[in-house]
């Protein structure tokens, strides 16, 4: 199933679920109940927004690279010093 990210901007508040593709939250009472998280005091009716990522599942066995975790292709690993430098 993929996974999204969605947004309250009522409390500052980023949320990644996994859904169906068909599956729409519109409101922060929603999201919380396919997160399985407290809402708090933010009103459940608040709307979200889902975030573009996507919606990708990408499984660390489909990656057919031989780059060291925390490494991408053409970027740097965080802090330098990355293996892949020489």
């Amino acid at each position: 199933m993929p996974t999204y990210d969605y947004r309250c901007d009522a409390n500052d508040t980023v949320v990644e679920v996994r859904h169906a593709m068909s599956h729409r939250i519109l409101t922060w009472g929603e999201l919380c109940d396919v997160a399985g998280i407290d809402p708090g005091e933010t009103d459940q009716i608040t709307p979200v927004k889902r975030l573009a990522n996507g919606g990708n599942v990408v499984r660390s066995s489909s990656l057919r690279n031989n780059l060291p975790p925390g490494c991408s292709p053409g970027g740097c690993c965080g802090g330098g010093g990355c293996p892949m430098d020489g």
